[in-house]
């Protein structure tokens, strides 16, 4: 066994290496990315500090293209708000198109809530063409494009959060934590209310920049046994609480409640959460996302925004997880077609 493991370290250890310049976070199942050996001469903290550099160069190449004050508004916060980002006559439209119609949808469940998402694909499109005028809006994805700091078109999904839906195992969204130790784009333009019972998105005003105080406790973190953390941490999904923001001169979360045709656009690499909810509901929103490798010095080149494939690659990703769902896993799970807001 002892050289079966030796062989296989031999064989993997030059992807390993490669991997240190991708998005890989897991301390638990990364040899390299959890060495605390490597990682008390810096090894994480360099990831950290290098993606972050990039990050602020590129987002200082794409600034021009922002409306000044959505760009203050992050720069300031992490997050931007823009309310009525559809025009008042055009907003019922969209999302009666979207909520009254069926479409094929899967659906995981974490603790007691459920999150039902539906694939923004070209038969939608082509259904809904008011929803493409909206994701072609140059002045969104110019956003979009900062708060990734890429030139990236996000996957975009309709979304809804079913609150309060029975099952005894805490939801792991509603813990404060970053996604990982880079920036990363999400975006929600919710289609009704969410008000303080619903569970609105929560976030930490600030945290999104990687000051000395967030790249030493990225550090000290990275110290620590990946075996003796909670799951989510160890692979690099970190968590926080108030005493721990406080130390890194934070203030708590703030909740977010948000009227209809609101659009809320947050770097996930700062401290983020879902509200609890404490009434049963349902939460439903055009969501997207976008994460790219945080060592590319470069804007664009990423084919899988072209036209043509950027609207099928949903798709794609579901099919092939599908497929090799004992290698990657699966945890959406097909369950025909539905509304957004169906029972």
């Amino acid at each position: 066994m002892a050289v079966l493991r030796a062989l296989r370290a031999a064989v993997l250890t030059p992807i390993w290496i490669l991997q240190l310049a991708t998005t890989a976070k897991s301390f638990l199942d990364h040899p390299l990315i959890g060495s605390r050996r490597l990682n008390r001469i810096g090894l994480h903290k360099a990831r950290v500090q290098i993606a972050d550099r990039l990050c602020r160069w590129r987002r200082a190449r794409l600034a021009r293209h922002v409306p000044r004050e959505w760009r203050e508004a992050f720069d300031r916060d992490g997050f931007v708000v823009v309310e009525n980002v559809i025009p008042e006559l055009g907003f019922p439209e969209l999302r009666d198109a979207l909520l009254e119609t069926q479409w094929e949808a899967r659906e995981m469940r974490q603790g007691a809530a459920i999150t039902r998402r539906i694939a923004i694909d070209p038969p939608m499109l082509a259904s809904v063409p008011q929803l493409k005028r909206l994701l072609d809006r140059k002045e969104i994805n110019a956003l979009f494009h900062y708060v990734a700091s890429y030139r990236t078109t996000p996957l975009h999904y309709i979304q809804t959060i079913v609150s309060q839906s029975g099952g005894d195992d805490p939801d792991p969204q509603e813990t404060v934590h970053a996604d990982s130790f880079h920036a990363s784009m999400k975006a929600w333009l919710f289609l009704r209310p969410v008000e303080q019972e619903d569970g609105p998105f929560t976030y930490v005003r600030g945290s999104h920049r990687f000051t000395p105080q967030r790249v030493d406790w990225e550090h000290a973190r990275s110290l620590a046994d990946p075996k003796t953390i909670d799951r989510l941490s160890a692979r690099g999904s970190p968590r926080i609480d108030e005493a721990g923001l406080e130390k890194l001169g934070l203030a708590p979360a703030e909740a977010l409640p948000v009227a209809e045709n609101t659009l809320v656009v947050a770097d996930t690499g700062g401290f983020h959460a879902r509200g609890p909810a404490s009434r049963s509901g349902e939460r439903v929103e055009i969501w997207s996302y976008a994460r790219r490798n945080p060592f590319f010095p470069w804007l664009g080149g990423d084919l899988l925004s072209l036209p043509g494939i950027a609207e099928r690659r949903i798709g794609w990703l579901w099919q092939l997880r599908d497929r090799f769902e004992k290698q990657l896993g699966q945890p959406w799970t097909p369950v025909g077609k539905r509304r957004p807001v169906d029972e």
